[in-house]
């Protein structure tokens, strides 16, 4: 049985091992509250009184350069956040797409797309554009890769993308059963090592509740962050949302379980910024994750609902929001260039 007074005296003192982390997350919900109570308090110490607020709009948008083709067809995703992008399969129009969006004061881009079956997005035939465009305008690019060879990786320097936003998975059988995906682990080990080699700027993505709705190997992911990125200033959580149609039963991730995900994030990187991103469950649930999210420590949240500004609000009127009209995953060194009116979120949250 689990001493909670104990873990959480080993954890505040900083000696908690990977077993106390484990069983942090295996702990009962009556216990909870006082772990989360030590992660609000180190993200303030850390970060102050400062929630960011991330609306992408039209400033910021996601394009896919493989339309709504995936090679993988995955069992969480099945090709539907794919068709929800900008698609773009041709460079001219790329080229064209971008500098259209520079000269409308566009602030970046995601660029992302389907994957091919050894898990890689297919970028490579477009960076030369990418390059052309960093070269006349100030867009953030952020590149979502997937597993990548040494040939993307260069190019990605070359191209001077500002961002990769990289998906961490250490749960082999979510990679096969769910990602549909024949790789082994050293992959991503690999992978990460290129682009450090080629000095690219790494967000982590650490998505909660891939096996089926429960956590499973989450820590394993966090745990891999650690021992090869060190300290990112950025990590961000995002949660799985159930598919409609597919061969496999999921469900909805309990709130706990995601902000339980951040805490332990919080305590093992207390001075890295945590996201919460787009990709969560939606409806009823929305904002007891994101309220239960805010409690466990994250810094930013990437369109929140009204009803989670309004608890905050209440909960702490002295709170510091700052707006940006960008993704949640770019680096603080770029927000200057996507900052947001208030005037543009309270017409969004309509407050």
């Amino acid at each position: 049985m689990i001493d909670a007074q104990q873990l959480l005296n080993r954890i505040k003192s900083g000696v908690a091992s990977w077993i106390d982390y484990s069983e942090f997350l295996n702990l009962e919900s009556k216990y909870l509250e006082p772990f989360l109570n030590l992660a609000q308090s180190i993200t303030k110490r850390n970060f102050g009184n400062i929630i960011k607020i991330y609306n992408p709009t039209k400033k910021f948008p996601a394009i896919s350069i493989t339309g709504s083709e995936c090679a993988l067809n995955c069992e969480h995703c099945n090709k539907k956040y794919l068709k929800g992008m900008k698609q773009i399969l041709e460079e001219k129009d790329l080229e064209q797409f971008l500098l259209s969006l520079s000269k409308e004061n566009g602030i970046g881009v995601l660029i992302s797309g389907g994957s091919d079956l050894d898990g890689s997005v297919p970028l490579l035939n477009f960076l030369d554009t990418i390059k052309k465009v960093k070269k006349e305008t100030n867009l953030i690019i952020n590149a979502h890769t997937g597993l990548l060879k040494e040939e993307t990786a260069k190019k990605l320097s070359e191209a001077n993308v500002d961002i990769v936003s990289f998906d961490v998975n250490m749960d082999e059988e979510v990679i096969r059963n769910v990602y549909h995906l024949d790789v082994e682990l050293d992959e991503y080990r690999r992978s990460i090592e290129l682009l450090q080699k080629y000095n690219l700027s790494v967000v982590p993505h650490v998505c909660v509740g891939l096996n089926y709705g429960k956590l499973h190997k989450e820590i394993e992911s966090i745990k891999f962050i650690k021992e090869t990125l060190l300290n990112p200033s950025l990590i961000v959580v995002i949660a799985l949302i159930p598919p409609k149609h597919s061969n496999m039963k999921f469900e909805t991730p309990n709130p706990e379980i995601i902000a339980k995900t951040i805490a332990l994030i919080r305590f093992i990187f207390p001075n890295t910024e945590i996201s919460l991103g787009c990709m969560r469950p939606r409806g009823n649930i929305k904002s007891e994750v994101e309220i239960y999210a805010l409690k466990a420590g994250i810094t930013r949240i990437e369109i929140p609902s009204k009803g989670t500004i309004k608890w905050l609000r209440k909960q702490n009127s002295g709170i510091n929001f700052k707006y940006f009209s960008a993704c949640c995953a770019i680096p603080e060194k770029y927000e200057k260039f996507a900052k947001s009116e208030k005037s543009d979120i309270k017409r969004y949250l309509n407050l």
